[in-house]
């Protein structure tokens, strides 16, 4: 045999026997003539039998499956499917798994209740700020108002609470029925009337206010231009102009503060510490500046300072609220504390004296370095530290980053911040105050 024909029949050889290796590493698949079951759980899509679980057969399978965990899921839905339709069984699974979640938001006396979408839960107000706003809306006198982008109704909820009827609009049917379930389930059916419309199409010259709260996400996730909202900004504010006694939009915290108009009153809330939204009021106070802490409420109203004065690192260092630096206050806060900021661009108070403020957290500065990772791993394993909690403001350093690199051992803790003073990348150690 020739030896081009000895290197043509190993090439055959060779690739018959990677076909074959392929062949063992290659899931087979099904066998032919059967179906593979796919076993797909409820929370995987949308949830779109309302009508469904509101029948009496639906509302006791949503009661069976209370509490269900995750891992039960599949054989809870396996179980029950020998008695109830598999899509209805589906559709309890999908709100009972939505109802955990939306207990963070609602309370789990309210969600245990309410009906859900995964938009709804993700998108709806906190319990806790749509009251303090029903509460502020009530004090302005406001007896009836018009919640346009309504969502699952938890404005509105707060709203009817407060003794205000509700006009609730919003045009997804799915989530206009979702709203009106709500409103029936928590018997406030007789002070919210949901109506499934286009809210720039709805006449709201008959109600004292109105509450705008735009779509502010699209297909690629948040919108951070007020005019591609959904309704723009600009509709927005001219329905606020519009009502006879007062009215707020919904806003990103972001927002650029030369975006706020000037006959509105923006206000920044936070709750529990976490920034949650912003508020463009009309017929308060136009031009007022404020900063809202939840549970309270604390108010910080903004008094028009200059920026505070640049200073070396005291005893103290202040990290103010979220809402405060949102709201452009920390001014005001620096002025509280007679401190002032260790960079002219970090948000960070420094003074000589401990001061109680609900508007920042204090810290006791023990050590400032230069950045330089050795010198910091060092100091904490001198200290003892195994708790490290890092915070950074100015520093493109990671805190998971710097944790794995100083490695922190032992029974002590310790705070380290990763910031700027005076323009040079600092490393401040202490612990609260």
């Amino acid at each position: 045999m020739s030896p081009h024909k000895r290197d043509f029949y190993r090439f055959v050889l060779l690739l018959a026997w990677c076909r074959i290796i392929a062949g063992h590493r290659r899931d087979p698949g099904p066998p032919r003539g059967r179906r593979r079951t796919v076993h797909r759980l409820a929370h995987n899509g949308p949830v779109n039998d309302l009508a469904d679980l509101l029948t009496p057969e639906g509302r006791a399978l949503l009661d069976e499956v209370r509490g269900t965990a995750p891992a039960d899921e599949l054989a809870v839905a396996t179980r029950l499917r020998r008695e109830h339709p598999a899509e209805l069984v589906s559709a309890a699974l999908g709100q009972a798994r939505l109802r955990q979640r939306a207990a963070a938001k609602f309370g789990a006396e309210d969600a245990e209740r309410m009906f859900f979408t995964p938009n709804g839960v993700e998108q709806s107000t906190r319990a806790s700020v749509a009251t303090y706003r029903a509460e502020r809306l009530k004090a302005l006198g406001v007896t009836s108002l018009a919640d346009l982008c309504c969502g699952i109704g938890g404005d509105a909820i707060a709203l009817a609470r407060a003794g205000i009827r509700v006009l609730a609009v919003d045009r997804d049917p799915v989530t206009a029925a979702v709203a009106r379930a709500n409103a029936d389930a928590l018997g406030l059916a007789g002070l919210i009337e949901v109506r499934e419309a286009d809210v720039t199409e709805v006449d709201t010259s008959g109600y004292d206010a109105v509450f705008v709260d735009p779509a502010r996400r699209g297909g690629r996730g948040r919108i951070f231009d007020p005019e591609a909202y959904s309704p723009p900004l600009s509709w927005a504010v001219g329905a606020a102009r519009k009502a006879s006694r007062a009215a707020a939009l919904k806003v990103a915290p972001g927002i650029p503060h030369e975006a706020v108009p000037a006959d509105a009153e923006a206000e920044w809330i936070s709750d529990g510490g976490d920034v949650k939204e912003a508020v463009l009021w009309f017929g308060t106070e136009p031009g007022a500046v404020r900063a809202t802490l939840l549970p309270g409420p604390r108010t910080l109203l903004g008094k028009g300072l200059p920026d505070p004065q640049v200073r070396p690192v005291g005893r103290y260092l202040y990290e103010p609220d979220g809402a405060v630096i949102r709201a452009h206050l920390v001014a005001e806060v620096a002025e509280q504390l007679d401190g002032g900021l260790i960079d002219p661009t970090i948000a960070y108070v420094t003074a000589d004296e401990r001061h109680v403020t609900p508007y920042a957290a204090a810290y006791e500065i023990t050590d400032q370095l230069p950045f330089n990772v050795k010198k910091l791993k060092a100091l904490l394993r001198e200290r003892g530290v195994g708790t490290l909690t890092v915070k950074k403001r100015g520093s493109a350093v990671e805190p998971e980053e710097l944790r794995k690199k100083v490695k922190p051992q032992g029974p002590g803790s310790a705070t380290v911040f990763l910031t700027r003073v005076a323009g040079a990348p600092t490393m401040l150690v202490g612990h609260p105050a």
